[in-house]
Protein backbone atom coordinates (compact mmCIF):
# COMPACT_ATOMS: atom_id res chain seq x y z
CA UNK A 1 0.00 0.00 0.00
CA UNK A 2 1.27 3.54 -0.68
CA UNK A 3 0.74 6.13 1.73
CA UNK A 4 0.85 9.97 2.18
CA UNK A 5 1.37 11.69 5.18
CA UNK A 6 0.71 15.30 5.21
CA UNK A 7 0.64 18.46 7.32
CA UNK A 8 3.17 17.02 9.63
CA UNK A 9 6.37 18.79 10.97
CA UNK A 10 9.90 17.10 11.78
CA UNK A 11 13.32 18.22 13.54
CA UNK A 12 15.73 19.85 11.44
CA UNK A 13 19.62 18.77 12.29
CA UNK A 14 19.50 22.10 14.24
CA UNK A 15 16.34 21.33 16.10
CA UNK A 16 13.83 23.83 14.42
CA UNK A 17 10.89 22.51 13.34
CA UNK A 18 10.48 22.00 9.28
CA UNK A 19 7.17 21.33 7.70
CA UNK A 20 7.29 18.03 5.39
CA UNK A 21 5.46 15.18 4.07
CA UNK A 22 6.25 11.08 3.77
CA UNK A 23 5.73 8.80 0.86
CA UNK A 24 5.45 5.64 2.51
CA UNK A 25 5.84 2.60 -0.25
CA UNK A 26 4.73 -0.78 1.56
CA UNK A 27 6.93 -1.06 5.21
CA UNK A 28 9.60 1.95 3.62
CA UNK A 29 9.72 5.13 3.82
CA UNK A 30 10.11 6.19 0.03
CA UNK A 31 10.05 9.90 0.04
CA UNK A 32 10.80 12.74 2.59
CA UNK A 33 9.56 16.20 1.11
CA UNK A 34 8.02 19.44 1.82
CA UNK A 35 5.46 18.38 -0.77
CA UNK A 36 4.68 15.16 -1.97
CA UNK A 37 1.81 14.81 -5.16
CA UNK A 38 2.47 11.01 -5.73
CA UNK A 39 -0.72 9.18 -6.41
CA UNK A 40 -1.31 7.11 -2.73
CA UNK A 41 -4.09 4.42 -1.93
CA UNK A 42 -3.99 6.54 1.83
CA UNK A 43 -3.55 9.92 2.78
CA UNK A 44 -2.52 10.45 6.59
CA UNK A 45 -3.53 13.91 7.60
CA UNK A 46 -0.91 14.74 10.51
CA UNK A 47 -2.76 18.08 11.95
CA UNK A 48 0.48 19.63 12.07
CA UNK A 49 1.89 17.70 15.12
CA UNK A 50 5.69 16.43 14.92
CA UNK A 51 6.57 13.39 13.10
CA UNK A 52 9.79 11.49 14.76
CA UNK A 53 11.09 7.86 14.29
CA UNK A 54 9.54 5.24 16.33
CA UNK A 55 10.41 4.75 20.09
CA UNK A 56 13.01 1.89 20.98
CA UNK A 57 12.95 1.02 24.17
CA UNK A 58 15.80 -2.25 24.79
CA UNK A 59 14.96 -2.99 27.93
CA UNK A 60 11.41 -3.96 29.04
CA UNK A 61 9.72 -7.04 31.12
CA UNK A 62 7.05 -8.76 29.10
CA UNK A 63 6.58 -11.44 31.90
CA UNK A 64 5.68 -13.97 29.43
CA UNK A 65 5.40 -16.99 29.33
CA UNK A 66 4.92 -17.56 33.33
CA UNK A 67 3.69 -14.08 34.63
CA UNK A 68 1.15 -13.73 32.97
CA UNK A 69 -1.03 -12.27 35.39
CA UNK A 70 1.37 -9.34 35.24
CA UNK A 71 1.72 -8.91 31.96
CA UNK A 72 1.59 -10.56 28.38
CA UNK A 73 2.85 -10.33 25.24
CA UNK A 74 -0.18 -8.70 23.89
CA UNK A 75 -0.76 -6.53 26.39
CA UNK A 76 2.56 -5.35 26.85
CA UNK A 77 3.05 -4.54 22.64
CA UNK A 78 -0.25 -2.58 23.14
CA UNK A 79 0.65 -0.29 25.71
CA UNK A 80 4.30 0.84 24.05
CA UNK A 81 2.24 1.30 20.89
CA UNK A 82 0.45 3.61 22.86
CA UNK A 83 3.36 5.38 24.33
CA UNK A 84 4.90 5.65 20.63
CA UNK A 85 7.16 2.53 20.68
CA UNK A 86 7.88 0.42 17.46
CA UNK A 87 10.65 -1.56 19.16
CA UNK A 88 11.15 -3.10 21.81
CA UNK A 89 13.33 -5.76 23.37
CA UNK A 90 11.91 -8.16 25.81
CA UNK A 91 13.72 -9.12 29.17
CA UNK A 92 14.24 -12.92 30.14
CA UNK A 93 13.46 -13.11 33.49
CA UNK A 94 10.46 -15.44 32.36
CA UNK A 95 9.20 -19.28 33.04
CA UNK A 96 10.69 -20.96 31.53
CA UNK A 97 13.73 -18.39 30.90
CA UNK A 98 14.59 -18.01 27.21
CA UNK A 99 18.08 -19.99 27.68
CA UNK A 100 17.73 -22.67 24.88
CA UNK A 101 16.72 -23.36 21.36
CA UNK A 102 13.65 -24.76 22.47
CA UNK A 103 12.49 -21.97 24.63
CA UNK A 104 13.86 -19.16 22.23
CA UNK A 105 12.01 -20.50 19.12
CA UNK A 106 8.90 -21.19 21.77
CA UNK A 107 9.32 -17.08 22.42
CA UNK A 108 9.95 -16.18 18.60
CA UNK A 109 6.77 -17.96 17.78
CA UNK A 110 4.62 -15.77 20.53
CA UNK A 111 5.74 -13.06 19.34
CA UNK A 112 5.01 -13.61 16.03
CA UNK A 113 1.26 -14.56 17.37
CA UNK A 114 0.51 -11.74 19.57
CA UNK A 115 3.06 -8.52 19.19
CA UNK A 116 1.26 -5.70 17.83
CA UNK A 117 5.24 -3.93 17.52
CA UNK A 118 8.70 -5.13 16.81
CA UNK A 119 10.04 -7.39 19.98
CA UNK A 120 13.40 -8.59 20.04
CA UNK A 121 13.84 -11.13 22.99
CA UNK A 122 17.17 -11.28 24.85
CA UNK A 123 18.84 -14.64 25.78
CA UNK A 124 19.88 -15.34 29.50
CA UNK A 125 23.66 -15.55 30.30
CA UNK A 126 23.07 -18.14 33.07
CA UNK A 127 20.63 -21.26 32.75
CA UNK A 128 17.81 -20.34 34.53
CA UNK A 129 19.12 -16.85 35.78
CA UNK A 130 20.58 -18.76 38.79
CA UNK A 131 24.25 -17.69 38.24
CA UNK A 132 25.38 -21.02 38.22
CA UNK A 133 26.19 -22.06 34.73
CA UNK A 134 26.18 -20.37 31.62
CA UNK A 135 23.79 -21.21 28.45
CA UNK A 136 24.94 -22.47 25.28
CA UNK A 137 25.85 -18.89 24.04
CA UNK A 138 27.45 -20.23 20.84
CA UNK A 139 24.70 -22.21 19.99
CA UNK A 140 22.01 -19.01 21.41
CA UNK A 141 24.05 -16.40 19.54
CA UNK A 142 23.21 -17.69 16.32
CA UNK A 143 19.56 -17.31 16.76
CA UNK A 144 18.08 -13.88 16.29
CA UNK A 145 18.26 -12.86 19.83
CA UNK A 146 19.00 -9.08 20.70
CA UNK A 147 21.73 -9.90 23.41
CA UNK A 148 22.49 -11.45 26.65
CA UNK A 149 21.28 -10.71 30.06
CA UNK A 150 20.69 -11.61 33.18
CA UNK A 151 18.46 -8.95 34.01
CA UNK A 152 17.26 -8.93 37.09
CA UNK A 153 20.47 -9.95 38.67
CA UNK A 154 24.03 -9.49 38.43
CA UNK A 155 26.57 -11.92 37.27
CA UNK A 156 28.22 -12.41 40.54
CA UNK A 157 31.48 -13.95 39.91
CA UNK A 158 34.32 -12.22 37.67
CA UNK A 159 35.24 -15.55 36.07
CA UNK A 160 31.77 -16.20 34.99
CA UNK A 161 31.05 -12.52 33.62
CA UNK A 162 35.13 -13.17 31.72
CA UNK A 163 33.29 -16.28 29.99
CA UNK A 164 30.34 -14.80 29.21
CA UNK A 165 32.24 -12.18 27.56
CA UNK A 166 34.63 -13.92 25.71
CA UNK A 167 31.36 -16.02 24.40
CA UNK A 168 29.11 -12.83 23.30
CA UNK A 169 31.87 -11.49 21.79
CA UNK A 170 32.82 -14.68 19.76
CA UNK A 171 28.91 -14.34 18.66
CA UNK A 172 29.06 -10.51 18.09
CA UNK A 173 26.50 -10.21 20.73
CA UNK A 174 26.41 -7.20 23.61
CA UNK A 175 26.27 -8.47 27.35
CA UNK A 176 23.50 -6.00 28.63
CA UNK A 177 24.03 -6.10 32.95
CA UNK A 178 21.63 -5.69 35.30
CA UNK A 179 24.59 -4.74 37.58
CA UNK A 180 24.56 -5.45 41.68
CA UNK A 181 26.94 -7.23 43.74
CA UNK A 182 24.92 -9.14 46.07
CA UNK A 183 27.08 -9.21 49.04
CA UNK A 184 26.67 -6.17 49.67
CA UNK A 185 22.66 -5.35 49.40
CA UNK A 186 21.91 -6.16 52.67
CA UNK A 187 18.59 -7.09 51.90
CA UNK A 188 17.83 -3.58 51.12
CA UNK A 189 14.32 -2.12 49.55
CA UNK A 190 14.84 1.20 48.89
CA UNK A 191 18.50 3.56 48.39
CA UNK A 192 20.44 3.27 51.76
CA UNK A 193 20.10 7.07 52.42
CA UNK A 194 17.87 9.96 54.44
CA UNK A 195 14.93 8.38 53.66
CA UNK A 196 15.23 4.26 54.67
CA UNK A 197 16.52 5.81 57.65
CA UNK A 198 13.45 7.77 58.35
CA UNK A 199 11.36 4.77 57.38
CA UNK A 200 13.85 2.50 59.19
CA UNK A 201 13.81 0.20 56.19
CA UNK A 202 17.35 -1.74 55.04
CA UNK A 203 18.50 -0.06 52.19
CA UNK A 204 20.42 -0.83 49.22
CA UNK A 205 23.98 0.80 49.29
CA UNK A 206 25.13 2.72 45.74
CA UNK A 207 28.23 0.50 46.05
CA UNK A 208 26.48 -2.66 45.39
CA UNK A 209 25.81 -0.65 41.67
CA UNK A 210 28.89 0.66 41.07
CA UNK A 211 31.67 -1.80 42.19
CA UNK A 212 30.23 -4.14 39.90
CA UNK A 213 30.18 -1.96 36.89
CA UNK A 214 34.08 -1.08 37.60
CA UNK A 215 34.61 -5.06 37.85
CA UNK A 216 32.63 -5.13 34.48
CA UNK A 217 34.53 -2.73 32.63
CA UNK A 218 38.12 -4.18 32.92
CA UNK A 219 36.24 -7.17 31.86
CA UNK A 220 35.03 -5.53 28.73
CA UNK A 221 38.55 -3.99 27.80
CA UNK A 222 40.63 -7.56 28.65
CA UNK A 223 37.59 -9.09 26.12
CA UNK A 224 36.66 -6.06 23.36
CA UNK A 225 33.06 -7.39 24.34
CA UNK A 226 30.06 -4.74 24.06
CA UNK A 227 29.42 -4.19 27.29
CA UNK A 228 26.00 -2.57 28.20
CA UNK A 229 25.05 -0.73 31.39
CA UNK A 230 21.16 -0.80 32.58
CA UNK A 231 19.28 1.52 34.45
CA UNK A 232 22.41 3.11 36.25
CA UNK A 233 21.30 5.07 39.28
CA UNK A 234 24.44 6.58 41.08
CA UNK A 235 27.17 9.18 40.53
CA UNK A 236 29.58 6.64 41.21
CA UNK A 237 28.27 3.95 38.72
CA UNK A 238 28.36 7.34 36.06
CA UNK A 239 31.88 8.38 37.56
CA UNK A 240 33.09 4.70 36.04
CA UNK A 241 31.61 4.72 32.77
CA UNK A 242 32.93 8.07 32.10
CA UNK A 243 36.37 6.81 33.01
CA UNK A 244 36.11 3.63 31.01
CA UNK A 245 35.05 5.53 28.07
CA UNK A 246 37.74 7.83 28.20
CA UNK A 247 39.72 4.78 28.16
CA UNK A 248 38.51 3.20 24.93
CA UNK A 249 36.15 0.49 26.87
CA UNK A 250 33.41 -0.70 24.46
CA UNK A 251 30.48 0.64 26.97
CA UNK A 252 27.55 1.66 26.62
CA UNK A 253 24.79 3.00 29.57
CA UNK A 254 21.16 3.44 29.76
CA UNK A 255 18.97 5.33 32.27
CA UNK A 256 15.24 5.05 33.22
CA UNK A 257 13.15 8.40 33.22
CA UNK A 258 11.93 7.49 36.59
CA UNK A 259 15.44 7.79 37.94
CA UNK A 260 15.93 11.51 35.88
CA UNK A 261 12.39 12.37 37.00
CA UNK A 262 12.52 11.40 40.71
CA UNK A 263 14.70 10.85 43.42
CA UNK A 264 14.22 9.37 47.33
CA UNK A 265 12.47 11.95 48.78
CA UNK A 266 9.81 11.36 46.73
CA UNK A 267 8.98 8.52 49.02
CA UNK A 268 6.85 9.83 51.49
CA UNK A 269 5.17 6.75 52.99
CA UNK A 270 5.26 3.42 52.49
CA UNK A 271 3.73 3.05 49.11
CA UNK A 272 5.61 0.25 46.98
CA UNK A 273 4.63 1.78 43.44
CA UNK A 274 8.33 3.92 44.46
CA UNK A 275 9.86 0.65 45.03
CA UNK A 276 12.18 -0.13 42.13
CA UNK A 277 15.62 -1.71 41.56
CA UNK A 278 17.82 -0.37 41.69
CA UNK A 279 15.64 1.99 43.61
CA UNK A 280 15.86 5.74 43.44
CA UNK A 281 18.73 7.43 44.74
CA UNK A 282 19.60 10.86 46.63
CA UNK A 283 19.20 14.38 44.56
CA UNK A 284 22.91 14.50 43.80
CA UNK A 285 23.06 10.97 42.00
CA UNK A 286 19.91 11.99 39.84
CA UNK A 287 21.83 15.57 38.89
CA UNK A 288 25.07 13.03 37.94
CA UNK A 289 22.25 11.22 35.20
CA UNK A 290 21.22 13.89 33.87
CA UNK A 291 25.16 15.50 33.21
CA UNK A 292 25.88 12.18 32.18
CA UNK A 293 22.98 11.98 29.80
CA UNK A 294 24.19 15.52 28.59
CA UNK A 295 28.03 14.48 28.42
CA UNK A 296 27.26 11.28 26.78
CA UNK A 297 28.36 9.16 29.05
CA UNK A 298 25.17 7.91 29.00
CA UNK A 299 24.07 6.89 25.91
CA UNK A 300 19.83 7.00 26.08
CA UNK A 301 16.77 6.23 28.07
CA UNK A 302 15.25 3.05 28.27
CA UNK A 303 12.17 2.69 30.73
CA UNK A 304 12.91 -0.97 31.93
CA UNK A 305 9.09 -1.13 32.06
CA UNK A 306 8.13 -3.62 34.96
CA UNK A 307 4.74 -4.72 35.44
CA UNK A 308 3.09 -6.66 38.61
CA UNK A 309 -0.15 -7.47 39.73
CA UNK A 310 -2.24 -4.68 42.37
CA UNK A 311 -2.27 -7.08 45.17
CA UNK A 312 1.32 -7.68 44.96
CA UNK A 313 2.40 -4.32 44.61
CA UNK A 314 -0.08 -3.03 47.80
CA UNK A 315 2.09 -5.50 50.17
CA UNK A 316 4.41 -2.31 51.02
CA UNK A 317 8.17 -1.71 51.00
CA UNK A 318 9.18 -4.72 52.89
CA UNK A 319 7.35 -7.19 50.94
CA UNK A 320 6.63 -6.06 47.73
CA UNK A 321 8.22 -6.96 44.07
CA UNK A 322 10.63 -4.16 42.74
CA UNK A 323 9.15 -2.87 39.62
CA UNK A 324 7.24 -0.09 38.10
CA UNK A 325 5.68 0.76 34.34
CA UNK A 326 6.60 2.77 31.77
CA UNK A 327 5.72 2.78 28.21
CA UNK A 328 3.24 4.67 28.25
CA UNK A 329 4.03 7.47 29.76
CA UNK A 330 7.57 8.36 29.55
CA UNK A 331 7.90 10.83 26.39
CA UNK A 332 4.91 12.35 27.81
CA UNK A 333 6.88 12.65 31.52
CA UNK A 334 10.11 13.79 29.92
CA UNK A 335 8.67 16.07 27.93
CA UNK A 336 7.28 17.73 30.68
CA UNK A 337 9.28 17.42 33.15
CA UNK A 338 13.17 17.74 31.19
CA UNK A 339 12.13 19.46 28.20
CA UNK A 340 9.43 22.07 28.94
CA UNK A 341 12.00 23.68 31.99
CA UNK A 342 14.82 23.76 29.89
CA UNK A 343 16.92 21.20 31.33
CA UNK A 344 17.43 19.03 27.58
CA UNK A 345 16.38 19.92 24.76
CA UNK A 346 13.51 18.23 22.42
CA UNK A 347 16.00 17.09 19.74
CA UNK A 348 18.03 15.50 22.75
CA UNK A 349 15.25 13.77 24.25
CA UNK A 350 14.07 12.04 20.66
CA UNK A 351 17.68 11.08 20.05
CA UNK A 352 18.14 9.74 23.20
CA UNK A 353 14.84 7.40 22.65
CA UNK A 354 15.81 6.60 18.92
CA UNK A 355 18.36 7.58 17.24
CA UNK A 356 21.14 6.52 20.21
CA UNK A 357 19.65 2.96 21.17
CA UNK A 358 19.74 2.77 17.31
CA UNK A 359 23.04 3.14 16.96
CA UNK A 360 24.63 1.71 20.67
CA UNK A 361 23.55 -1.62 18.99
CA UNK A 362 23.79 -1.51 15.29
CA UNK A 363 20.19 -2.03 14.62
CA UNK A 364 18.37 -0.72 11.35
CA UNK A 365 15.26 1.47 12.56
CA UNK A 366 15.61 5.23 14.73
CA UNK A 367 15.26 7.54 11.36
CA UNK A 368 13.33 8.68 9.71
CA UNK A 369 15.24 9.35 5.95
CA UNK A 370 14.04 7.38 2.24
CA UNK A 371 15.33 4.11 2.31
CA UNK A 372 14.33 3.51 6.05
CA UNK A 373 11.92 1.52 7.70
CA UNK A 374 8.20 3.39 8.17
CA UNK A 375 8.40 2.66 12.12
CA UNK A 376 6.69 6.56 12.90
CA UNK A 377 5.02 8.32 15.97
CA UNK A 378 2.95 11.45 15.75
CA UNK A 379 3.36 13.29 18.98
CA UNK A 380 0.92 16.78 19.55
CA UNK A 381 3.52 18.57 21.67
CA UNK A 382 0.62 20.74 22.95
CA UNK A 383 -2.23 18.29 24.28
CA UNK A 384 -2.09 17.82 28.48
CA UNK A 385 -3.20 14.93 30.24
CA UNK A 386 -3.79 13.40 33.25
CA UNK A 387 -1.85 10.23 33.95
CA UNK A 388 -4.33 7.17 34.61
CA UNK A 389 -3.49 4.17 35.61
CA UNK A 390 -6.73 2.54 34.87
CA UNK A 391 -6.64 3.61 31.57
CA UNK A 392 -3.56 1.63 30.81
CA UNK A 393 -3.23 -0.69 28.08
CA UNK A 394 -0.83 -2.51 30.48
CA UNK A 395 -2.23 -4.91 32.88
CA UNK A 396 0.56 -3.49 35.08
CA UNK A 397 -1.09 -0.29 36.96
CA UNK A 398 2.13 0.06 39.49
CA UNK A 399 3.31 3.66 38.83
CA UNK A 400 3.96 6.49 41.39
CA UNK A 401 3.25 9.15 38.78
CA UNK A 402 -0.77 7.98 38.86
CA UNK A 403 -2.62 11.36 38.46
CA UNK A 404 0.66 13.75 37.32
CA UNK A 405 -0.55 16.31 34.53
CA UNK A 406 1.72 15.56 31.23
CA UNK A 407 2.06 17.63 28.12
CA UNK A 408 3.07 15.87 24.94
CA UNK A 409 1.28 12.94 24.01
CA UNK A 410 1.68 10.54 21.00
CA UNK A 411 -1.32 10.02 19.31
CA UNK A 412 -0.07 7.77 16.00
CA UNK A 413 2.10 5.03 15.85
CA UNK A 414 2.73 3.41 12.49
CA UNK A 415 4.66 0.12 12.52
CA UNK A 416 6.68 -1.00 9.26
CA UNK A 417 4.04 1.18 7.09
CA UNK A 418 0.67 -0.43 9.61
CA UNK A 419 -0.95 1.93 11.89
CA UNK A 420 -0.92 0.54 14.73
CA UNK A 421 -1.94 3.29 17.51
CA UNK A 422 -3.79 6.53 16.28
CA UNK A 423 -5.55 7.72 19.41
CA UNK A 424 -7.02 4.06 20.45
CA UNK A 425 -5.18 0.76 19.49
CA UNK A 426 -5.62 -0.11 15.61
CA UNK A 427 -5.96 -3.76 15.01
Amino acid sequence: MKQILKNVKKLSSTGDFEACELFIDGKYISKVDTKISEPADQIIDGNGHLLVPGFIDVHVHLREPGGEHKETIRTGTMAAAKGGYTTICAMPNTNPVPGTNDTIESLFRKIETNAHIRVLPYAAITKNLQGKELTDMEELSRKNIFAFTDDGVGVQTADQMLQAMKLAKAGNKAIVAHCEDNSIVYEGVLHHGEVSERMQMPGIPSLSESVQIARDVLLAEATGCHYHVCHVSTKESVRVIRDAKRAGIHVSAEVTPHHLILNETAIQTDDANYKMNPPLRAKEDQQALLEGLLDGTIDFIATDHAPHATNEKEQGFLKAPFGIVGLENAFSLLYTHLVQPGKITLQQLINWMTVKPAETFQLPYGKMEAGCIADLTLIDLHATASINKHDFYSKGKNTPFHQWEVTGLPVLTMTEGNIVYEGELIG
